[in-house]
């Protein structure tokens, strides 16, 4: 069983991905190929992360909480060539906040989840806030949730954009390889509703290169 910081030392390194998408709302499928290049954060990428997490009123208690070792995060790069000859290339840093790790002045609205989304926080489960420097769908910084569980090995990310809520859990099976889940909802105009409208599944096996 991997704990909060172990699974993200497995995910530093170079990974080729294969995935497949299901578009729910035309029928078509995609399939796609993916190589990934992660590194672990430098503590100066995770300062400015944070600093920039501060002015949309995620703040970090930096007096008590230790931000290089209890706060992981990730830098990807990464290159996607898709079945019909798109391609995309991107890169971006991710850092990840438990919520004891915030200060209590930190008021940040709850939306509620997917269903499928939704955690049972009696259970053992790591929840916090997810802060990356790039959206994928939407440019510029994005604050989502993020929920981890040691047991399964499994992390989640809720991204919530302006039309559409995205929940991407990764799970760890093996050293050498993930599993991955993509699915992304339409987001109500009500935040007070749990998205329900789903536009997109998607499926991956992740493969890590080992040397």
């Amino acid at each position: 069983m991997l704990n909060f910081q172990e699974f993200f030392t497995v995910c530093a390194g170079k990974w080729k991905i294969e995935r497949t998408y299901h578009y729910m709302l035309t029928g078509e499928i995609e399939k796609s190929y993916t190589e990934y290049d992660v590194a672990t954060l430098e503590l100066a990428q995770k300062q400015q992360i944070l600093s920039i997490s501060a002015l949309n009123g995620i703040k970090v208690d930096l007096a008590r909480v230790d931000v290089n070792n209890l706060l992981p995060g990730f830098a990807i790069a990464f290159n996607t060539r898709s079945e019909t000859g798109e391609t995309l290339s991107m890169s971006l840093q991710a850092l990840f906040v438990p919520d004891t790790c915030v200060t209590p002045d930190t008021v940040i609205p709850e939306i509620p989840p997917p269903t499928a989304a939704a955690v049972d926080l009696t259970a053992q489960v790591i929840r916090g806030f997810y802060l990356r420097d790039e959206g994928y769908s939407e440019a510029g910084a994005i604050a989502g949730r993020f929920t981890y569980q040691p047991t399964r090995q499994t992390l989640e990310m809720t991204t919530y954009y302006k039309r559409s809520v995205a929940v991407d859990q990764m799970r760890i099976v093996a050293p050498d390889l993930r599993l991955r889940t993509i699915v992304t909802y339409q987001r109500p105009a009500n935040i007070e509703e749990s998205p329900t409208k789903i536009d997109l599944v998607g499926f991956g096996v992740e493969r890590k290169q080992l040397t």
